[in-house]
């Protein structure tokens, strides 16, 4: 059976439909089509229903869908490890949305560095969709980020609550910022509307960002005001290089982990549980710094 027939089958599962599956694996629809036909042959039996709103898994489909997963998660974990060097005992593939990365999971990643001597760590960066496919195909341990999906194969597990807060460049002493030098990082659909509600006149913003590290090196350089977590500005605030908006609402946004149900790699445990240390020590200097 050739792989990819089982990867096609996936991204199918993930994106619900044969036309989104093609478009994301850059594929025509006539060789998804294909690829689904052969392992439908393979296996004897029709693993989707074909419909005007996309495929849904049939009865025999729900039943394949966690050997393909284990199939494609066996060959992802058999090249890290036949691929090792003889100085190294085991492998890790983590990865995170490119705001987490600042302040948080590279800490944790210099303390997987520490405590885990004998392995490979290899990181990665992404947002959600990319990191969630990596997860179901196998080729990634570990995945944090905002907005995960639940996936049967795979465990959701709450890390933290980001606060996100007003930040300016310059003491306004009272008065809002100005909504001309306003670059917004696209912190998701929620943030977006919450925003739209509580400071209509940031909500047509001239400047927005997907990544917060772009959006606080903007307005470092060029003045103006944005939404960040706390963690990342409280240093910057403290030295003067950043205010803060008092009177600006500040918002909510939680973090996850998700990592697979069934934990092949036994590394998954350990640099989970570092994780959370990490994140713990992280929050608590952050209070400290702020009281």
């Amino acid at each position: 059976m050739d792989t990819e027939f089982v990867r096609t089958f996936l991204k199918i599962v993930d994106t619900g439909s044969f036309i989104s599956a093609a478009k994301s694996l850059h594929l025509t629809q006539a060789a998804v089509s294909r690829r689904i036909r052969s392992l439908e042959e393979y296996m004897g039996c029709e693993l989707f229903v074909r419909n005007r709103s996309g495929a849904s898994l049939t009865a025999s489909g729900r039943r394949f869908l966690q050997y393909g997963v284990n199939i494609v998660q066996t060959l992802e974990h058999a090249r890290y490890e036949v691929g090792i060097a003889p100085s190294f005992n085991g492998s890790l593939v983590v990865g995170g949305r490119f705001g987490l990365w600042q302040g948080l999971l590279i800490d944790w990643l210099d303390i997987l560095s520490t405590q885990l001597p004998q392995s490979q760590i290899r990181a990665l960066t992404g947002f959600e969709d990319g990191l969630m496919q990596s997860l179901v195909d196998g080729s990634m341990d570990i995945g944090i980020m905002y907005t995960p999906q639940h996936r049967p194969t795979l465990q959701v597990e709450r890390l933290l609550e980001e606060e996100l807060i007003l930040v300016t460049t310059e003491k306004l002493a009272g008065n809002p910022p100005n909504p001309a030098n306003y670059v917004h990082v696209d912190w998701g659909p929620e943030f977006r509307s919450q925003l739209n509600v509580n400071l209509p006149e940031l909500s047509s913003p001239r400047v927005t960002v997907g990544i917060s590290w772009l959006g606080l090196q903007r307005i470092l350089q060029s003045g103006g005001s944005g939404y960040f977590p706390r963690r990342l500005v409280t240093e910057l605030i403290q030295n003067k290089q950043l205010y803060s908006v008092e009177a600006a609402p500040s918002f909510k946004l939680p973090v996850y982990v998700v990592y697979p149900n069934h934990q092949e790699n036994p590394l998954i445990s350990t640099a989970i549980a570092l994780l959370h240390q990490t994140t713990e020590s992280i929050l608590n200097d952050t209070e400290n710094q702020t009281a």
